[in-house]
C-alpha cells in the first residue's frame, strides 16, 4: 500500500467501527495563542479530551496535517520532516484499552501488512509515589494480539529510558518504562501533570529496522526508546484514565481514547524503509526534483529532502490562507522557501523550480483534501513570487559570503560584525549564513550575536536623525490627500520589509498631495516582480478597511517591537500609530506623530488603487520609490 492508501484504509476501517471521520483542522490553531501551528492530531481535540461534547458523537477520526516549525534545522536527513500527517481515533468515553489495542493491531499487521516481528510496544510501569499501578492490561492485551500472530512476546523492565542503552534488548517485546516515557498529559510526566487534568499511562508502537542501524558506541545496548534510528516509533496509544487532584490521581468514570500515528512513517515501516522521504507522498516531488535538476537523489540527498519537505510545508501553509512575511506563521513560511530555494542553487537549479514542483505536491494531496484543489492556482502564484523576490538577493549574499570568507585570515572566524554587513547590506538572512558557514566548514565566532546587536543597536541610533519628524517635516501640509498619502506610507514600509526583509529601514520621506515620496536601505534596485508584490500588499490591507488608532506608550515597553527609530530623545513616552488592532490582530504599528487616516479603506475611495510609479537609487544603498493612489 502507498501513503495513500493507508489514509484512506484507515478512514475506512475507523468509519466501519463506528467513528465519524472529521476534517482536519486548519494549520494556525484558531483557538490557541500558545503555539503557532497545529503540530499533532491531539491539539484541535484537547477541549473534547477535557469534557466538552464533540457535535459529531464520541467515536471519531481523522487524518490531520500537522507542521513542526523546531524542526526546520534538522531537514535534510532520512526522519525530520516539518511538515506530515497524523492519522487519529479518539473514544471520547467510550471505549476503552481491549477494543483499541485489538483495532491497532489489525490495522497495522493484516490491513497495511507491517511485519510483527519487526514490531515492538511499550507500556507503562506504574509509579509507587502516587500510588499507580502498572498498566498489566495493555501489556496482557499486546501479549494476545503478538500470539495471534505466533509470536510469544517477552516483557521488559527498563524503568527510565536512559536505563535501556544498559540494559538491551533482552529477548522483550514489550518495554516497560516510567512515566517520562508513557505517561501523558498536557504537561509531561505524573509529577508536571496540572491538578484538574485528565490524564493517564499510555502505550507507544516501534517498528525496526535492523541491527545495521544501530551504533551501540554512540546510542548505547539497543531498546525501542532509544534515539538510535534502528527503532522507529510509529504512534502512540494515549489510555486517558486518570484526573490529577490535590491528593494525587483519582481514576475517571468514562476514561478516553486519543490515538495518533504518523501516516508517513507506518508507509516507511510498510516499505521497510528507513528513509521516510521514500515514501509516494515524498518520493514523487524527490523524482520531480531528480527530472529538472538532471542529479540522483543516492548523490544530492541532503538538497532534495529539505526541497521535498520545506515545498511541501509551504504549499500547505499556503492553502490555509499564510502568505510569506516578516511576522509569526508567514515568517517561518519565508524561511521554509529561503531555505529551499538555497539548497535548489546546490542542485544547480537557480530559477523557476517552484512553479515545477508545487504541481506535483498539489496533485498529490488533492483528492483526499478538496481545498487544495480550489486553492491550487493561488497556492502557486505566492509560492512563485516569494521564489522570485528571494532570488537575486539570495545570488548576491552568495557570492559576498564567499568574498567575506576568503578574505579572513587564517583561524580568523566570522564575526557578528561580517554577519550583519551580509544582512543589512545584502539582505542576507542571519540563520542561512550560519548554515553557510557550517556547509562550508567556516568558523563563526562564539560570541557573533554580541556584536551583531551592536551593530543592529548602531544601526538604529544612526538612523534617528532620519527618522525624526519624518512625518511631521516630511508632509507638506495636513490636507485630506496628503494624510492619505501617509497612511499609504506606512503601509508600503511594512510591505517592503515583508517583501525585500528586514534590512529594509526608513531613511527618509517627502509627501505632497500630488504623491508619496520614500527612501530605504536596500542594496539593490527593486525588481518589477517585487514592485508588484508590494502594491498587492498595499492594496490588500486597503481592502481590509483597518482601523487606524494612536496611543501613548513607554519607550522601553515597545523598543525593538513596533517600526521607527527610538532613543532618549523621544523621552518616556511615544506616540504610536497602529494600523489593527494595537491589542491584537494587526498590520504595522510605527512611532509616529501623525495625522492619519480613521480607517485604511478611505484610501480607496473614487475606487482608486495604490500604485509604485518610480523606483531608483537615492544614494549608495539607499533606494527611493515614489507612489499614488489612482
Amino acid at each position: 500500500m502507498n501513503t495513500q492508501q493507508i489514509r484512506r484504509a484507515y478512514l475506512q476501517f475507523f468509519q466501519d467501527k463506528g467513528h465519524v471521520v472529521i476534517p482536519r483542522a486548519l494549520l494556525v490553531p484558531q483557538n490557541d495563542p500558545s503555539t503557532l501551528f497545529t503540530g499533532s492530531g491531539m491539539q484541535p481535540m484537547v477541549p473534547y479530551l477535557l469534557g466538552e461534547e464533540h457535535p459529531e458523537g464520541v467515536r471519531l477520526a481523522n487524518s490531520q496535517v500537522c507542521f513542526r516549525a523546531q524542526d526546520i534545522e534538522d531537514v535534510g536527513d532520512d526522519k525530520h520532516t516539518t511538515a506530515f500527517e497524523m492519522l487519529g481515533n479518539w473514544s471520547l468515553g467510550d471505549y476503552f484499552k481491549q477494543d483499541q489495542i485489538a483495532w491497532i493491531a489489525e490495522f497495522l499487521f493484516d490491513v497495511v501488512g507491517v511485519d510483527p516481528e519487526r514490531f515492538y510496544v511499550s507500556c507503562y510501569i506504574g509509579n509507587e509515589k502516587y500510588n499507580i499501578p502498572r498498566d498489566n492490561e495493555a501489556v496482557e492485551l499486546w501479549k494476545e494480539q503478538f500470539a495471534k500472530r505466533g509470536i510469544d512476546a517477552k516483557v521488559v523492565e527498563i524503568g527510565a529510558a536512559e536505563n535501556g542503552a544498559k540494559m538491551g534488548m533482552q529477548g522483550g517485546r514489550i518495554f516497560l518504562y516510567d512515566g517520562k516515557e508513557n505517561w501523558w498529559s498536557r504537561n509531561g510526566d505524573e509529577e508536571g501533570t496540572v491538578v484538574g487534568d485528565p490524564c493517564g499511562p499510555d502505550s507507544e508502537m516501534f517498528y525496526d529496522f535492523g541491527e545495521e542501524f544501530h551504533d551501540e558506541a554512540r546510542w548505547g545496548k539497543p531498546h525501542p526508546a532509544s534515539d538510535s534510528p534502528r527503532f522507529f516509533e510509529i504512534g502512540n496509544n494515549v489510555f486517558m484514565a486518570y484526573r490529577k487532584t490535590s491528593k494525587g490521581f483519582e481514576k475517571l468514570e468514562k476514561p478516553n481514547i486519543d490515538h495518533g500515528a504518523g501516516l508517513e512513517r507506518i508507509a516507511a515501516a510498510a516499505l521497510n524503509s528507513p528513509d521516510i522521504f521514500r515514501v509516494s507522498l515524498l518520493w514523487q516531488i524527490v523524482e520531480r526534483l531528480e527530472a529538472i535538476s538532471g542529479k540522483d537523489y543516492a548523490s544530492y540527498r541532503q538538497p532534495m529532502q529539505v526541497i521535498a519537505d520545506h515545498i511541501k510545508g509551504a504549499a500547505f501553509l499556503a492553502v490555509d490562507g499564510i502568505v510569506p512575511s516578516n511576522k509569526a506563521q508567514g515568517y517561518v513560511m519565508r524561511r521554509l522557501m529561503r531555505r529551499a530555494i538555497r539548497f535548489a542553487f546546490d542542485l544547480g537549479v537557480e530559477q523557476n523550480f517552484v512553479q515545477e514542483v508545487v504541481p506535483v505536491v498539489t496533485e498529490l494531496y488533492k483528492t483526499d483534501f478538496p481545498e487544495v484543489a480550489e486553492r491550487e492556482a493561488e497556492v502557486v502564484a505566492v509560492l512563485v513570487r516569494e521564489e522570485k523576490a528571494f532570488r537575486q538577493t539570495l545570488r548576491k549574499g552568495l557570492r559576498e559570503f564567499d568574498k567575506m570568507a576568503d578574505s579572513l585570515g587564517s583561524g580568523d572566524p566570522m564575526t557578528g560584525e561580517h554577519i550583519f554587513k551580509l544582512y543589512d547590506t545584502y539582505g542576507f538572512p542571519v540563520e542561512l549564513t550560519l548554515e553557510e558557514a557550517f556547509k562550508k566548514d567556516v568558523t563563526v565566532a562564539e560570541d557573533w550575536r554580541t556584536g551583531f546587536e551592536a551593530c543592529m543597536q548602531n544601526q538604529r541610533m544612526k538612523s534617528q536623525t532620519a527618522a525624526k519628524g519624518t512625518f511631521k517635516g516630511g508632509l507638506a501640509d495636513h490636507s485630506e490627500i496628503t494624510t492619505k498619502y501617509h497612511t499609504a506610507t506606512h503601509l508600503m514600509y511594512m510591505a517592503l520589509r515583508m517583501v525585500l526583509g528586514d534590512h529594509v529601514i526608513q531613511r527618509g520621506s517627502n509627501i505632497t498631495a500630488q504623491r508619496l515620496r520614500f527612501d530605504f536601505s536596500h542594496p539593490e534596485k527593486v525588481t518589477p516582480e517585487q514592485i508588484a508584490e508590494v502594491e498587492r500588499i498595499v492594496n490588500q490591507q486597503i481592502e481590509r478597511d483597518w482601523p487606524v488608532s494612536w496611543r501613548e506608550e513607554v519607550t522601553a515597553d515597545v523598543l525593538g517591537k513596533v517600526l521607527g527609530a527610538f532613543g532618549d530623545r523621544y523621552g518616556d513616552k511615544v506616540k504610536i500609530y497602529t494600523i489593527g488592532d494595537p491589542d491584537g490582530e494587526n498590520y504595522s504599528r510605527e512611532i509616529c506623530g501623525g495625522p492619519h487616516v480613521e480607517h485604511t479603506g478611505q484610501l480607496a475611495e473614487g475606487n482608486k488603487r495604490f500604485k509604485i510609479t518610480k523606483e531608483e537609487a537615492s544614494s549608495a544603498g539607499v533606494r527611493r520609490i515614489k507612489a499614488v493612489l489612482v
